[in-house]
């Protein structure tokens, strides 16, 4: 079992642990109203059991519509509904045209496509090592990348994960993480992680403009 509204994948109880550490200061979801905005709009979640996140955004004003990104046409209506669409992680791997004209069928021309992901350059990145390279770090970032060069345009937001002391952060890491984060945990003197994230933004139903 797992908390889909992570960016890592954990078992229980580990993603429950993160889930209460992860940016206890709710700039995630403050970022995102402030690129919708999404205060008393309707608004489509990606996807549809991230409960976590639907209650964030409830609290700031958003009419919360979860939709199951995975099921073929599940996202499909009649007529465009939200004013937005918000998917953390598990979307939009990269741009792909479909993904799109999904969004599209979603949201109403002049909404917002808010997509979040990992951005590095922080110590979360450092919990990766030795397992390849991964695009968020790199290519989905530039301005020539799948992103920046389909019209979007991107915030990055500083945040935490943190814990009640050093000693469970160190526990959290090297016991999620394996090595990688054994070697994280071993020079780790605050109880807390820097991590940041990209949103990527667009309006949809307009030509893309330079990212």
């Amino acid at each position: 079992m797992s908390v889909p509204d992570l960016p890592v994948t954990l078992p229980d109880p580990l993603a429950r642990r993160l889930a209460v550490a992860l940016d206890v200061e709710g700039k995630i979801p403050r970022a995102l109203d402030a690129l919708g905005p999404l205060a008393n709009r309707d608004v489509a979640l990606v996807d549809g059991e991230q409960v976590r996140f639907a209650a964030r955004l409830s609290e700031l004003g958003a009419r919360v519509t979860p939709v199951d990104w995975s099921e073929t046409g599940a996202h499909a209506h009649a007529a465009p509904w939200a004013d937005a669409l918000v998917t953390c992680w598990s979307a939009f791997r990269g741009v792909v045209e479909g993904e799109l004209a999904a969004a599209a069928g979603i949201v109403r021309s002049g909404g917002r496509l808010l997509v979040v992901h990992d951005y590095g350059r922080d110590d979360i990145s450092q919990l990766y090592a030795g397992q390849g390279e991964r695009p968020e770090y790199g290519l989905w970032s530039r301005r020539d990348g799948p992103f920046l060069g389909n019209g979007f345009k991107v915030r990055v937001v500083h945040c935490w994960w943190t814990f009640d002391s050093v000693k469970e952060a160190q526990d959290f890491v090297g016991e999620a993480f394996g090595d990688a984060g054994r070697a994280v945990a071993a020079v780790l003197k605050r109880p807390r992680l820097s991590y940041n994230v990209a949103i990527y933004h667009r309006t949809l139903g307009t030509a893309p403009g330079p990212g």
